[in-house]
């Protein structure tokens, strides 16, 4: 591969690793995200640094990885012999390709996709695009194998130019970005090792993930100075199954459902206040009644999670939030129905009936605590389904857990028990009261004026990357009282799921998104611009890394992780 690279600009370079990495099938959950990292591996073995220092380069295999997923590691030594280090990382996973319907065959065909594309007189701008010869098209081209090559071709720049770095450079690629994490949650502990090993420090970390316009006609090029995390508030509800035939005296759990997606779903007033930010609010992902077949009975029990990210709040507040909103729902819930039933016995002439119309609202955490005062054997019962259950869907692993539990409550009264569900993202932002965070804040600042004032590009720094990212794995802010909420209300944390906190906090690394510009991705019509993602922005990248690595030697800042 070097000698296809050797002879090319650094433009040139990226563009062609792109289109070879999009010609690579590496759809999430499939041998692809194998076969990719290893081809990755291959690419950067034929580099002569490392020819010449082969231990720098390496595979890591991804503990209890369902797929056999690996990590590919590449460490370039600056002449200085410094400690100081800054970490590339880019994922190599892509979404499926179902979206390009009868263009499936040519998804990662970005030549086929641009020349469909300049006929394409459906979409005049996207036309207008793809006869530019500016943007390359195919599943994965921005989202993000063209950040993947964006640091591949600055390894190979650095790995020729020793004496720029004042410092190190870490190349991370995995895998499992778009779904559960599991490339960057293994790395955790290898990026540990390495630090501890070859007794460097890492002072920050660059991804490039994809940036894209926010509105129409927007032309700014965000940088990111964190990563949004996320969180899965999740619902069982349990109602008071009746025959429909007697309907206004039962409590439908999808009515509740319903009640809580109302107040819950796309509601901004949830979402946090952080002014200058694109910041999001709660959505439902997930909405379902428990019946398996048709009946004319009202369903016994109904499932519904949301997506939450999260930015400053911590979790606390955040379950307090859902709990408040739980518990209104149900108020109103509980009010409708027990005034149609009234209307109904007023209508009929039929006696009243004793019937509740009160649900109870608990979280997860206080409902094993009230099974276990009815000397319910919780333990057994949750042993018992992870005996039964494989390691499938982990949020129906979480829900089959909370309805075992239910089941055997010996109280059966109409419930919302509110829980978390896997994946947890931290949040990872740099903080204004810290030194060291304002110091980086500064040093990019600065890069930014400069090379926009050369180039003419306009750069806007913000400080959450909108779209979730692996770099928020990298940093945590919060104590362990702190992670509580999460911990005591995810069914099974520490045994079929769980993030290792202690080692993020020995890395503590700042996460930085400096990211591919394109339109359009996990969208059949996604694309980088290359001008900026194959031109500019890696010479952006390698000069905040020269001045990341002469500020923190020249200023002997301390980074504790």
């Amino acid at each position: 591969m070097y000698e296809q690279l050797k002879n090319m600009k650094t433009q040139e370079q990226i563009e062609w690793i792109t289109q070879y990495l999009v010609g690579l099938n590496s759809i999430n959950g499939t041998l692809g995200e194998v076969r990719i990292v290893q081809e990755i591996y291959r690419i950067l073995s034929t580099f002569p640094y490392f020819q010449e220092h082969p231990e720098n380069l390496w595979l890591q295999k991804i503990p209890h990885d369902p797929i056999g997923r690996q990590n590919v590691f590449a460490f370039v030594e600056g002449a200085h012999h410094s400690p100081q280090t800054v970490l590339y990382h880019s994922h190599i996973d892509t979404v499926a390709v179902e979206d390009f319907g009868p263009l499936k065959e040519h998804a990662f065909s970005p030549n086929e996709l641009e020349t469909f594309f300049r006929n394409y007189d459906s979409d005049p701008e996207l036309q207008a695009e793809a006869r530019s010869g500016d943007w390359m098209f195919g599943r994965g081209s921005v989202d993000m194998k063209s950040g993947a090559a964006v640091h591949i071709s600055n390894i190979l720049y650095f790995s020729e130019h020793l004496d720029e770095l004042e410092g190190n450079v870490l190349l991370l690629c995995n895998g499992d970005e778009e779904s559960e994490h599991r490339g960057m949650v293994g790395a955790l502990n290898e990026l540990n090792r390495i630090q501890l090993e070859l007794g460097i420090h890492f002072i920050t970390a660059i991804n490039t993930d994809f940036i894209t316009p926010l509105y129409d006609n927007d032309t700014n090029r965000y940088i990111y100075t964190g990563a949004a995390g996320k969180i899965l508030p999740c619902f069982h509800i349990y109602g008071r199954e009746v025959h429909v035939g007697d309907t206004l005296s039962g409590i439908d759990p999808n009515f509740i459902s319903a009640k809580l997606t109302e107040r819950i779903h796309n509601r901004y007033k949830l979402a946090e206040n952080i002014p200058g930010e694109m910041v999001l609010p709660p959505t439902v992902l997930k909405q379902r009644d428990m019946k398996e077949l048709y009946t004319v009975q009202t369903a016994i029990s109904s499932h519904l999670y949301f997506n939450c990210f999260v930015y400053e709040d911590s979790v606390g507040t955040i379950l307090e939030k859902f709990m408040r909103e739980a518990k209104e729902a149900c108020l109103e819930a509980e009010t409708y129905l027990k005034a149609q039933f009234e209307e109904y016995t007023q209508v009929t002439g039929l006696p009243t009936r004793d019937l509740s119309w009160k649900i109870d609202v608990t979280t997860y955490e206080d409902y094993v605590a009230y099974l276990t005062s009815r000397d319910i054997d919780v333990r057994a019962i949750i042993d018992g389904i992870l005996a039964e259950k494989q390691l499938g869907d982990l949020r129906d692993l979480c829900f089959e857990i909370v309805s075992a539990l239910q089941a055997a409550d010996p109280e059966k009264k109409a419930r919302v028990i509110l829980f978390f569900a896997p994946p947890f993202l931290p949040h990872n932002y740099l903080r204004a009261e810290d030194d060291y965070d304002t110091h980086i804040q500064s040093v990019i600042s600065s890069v930014l004026k400069e090379v926009g004032d050369t180039t003419g590009e306009s750069f806007e720094l913000k400080k959450f990357f909108p779209y979730l990212a692996d770099g928020s794995f990298l940093s945590l802010h919060e104590k362990k009282d702190e992670l509580d909420p999460l911990t005591q209300n995810l069914p099974e944390w520490g045994n079929v799921y769980e993030i290792p906190f202690d080692t993020i906090k020995k890395l503590n690394i700042p996460s930085i998104n400096m990211g591919v510009y394109g339109k359009d991705g996990h969208k059949w019509t996604e694309r980088v611009y290359k001008p900026y993602s194959f031109g500019l922005l890696p010479d952006l990248i390698r000069k905040t890394t020269v001045r990341m690595l002469e500020q923190q030697t020249s200023m002997h800042i301390p980074k504790i992780g």
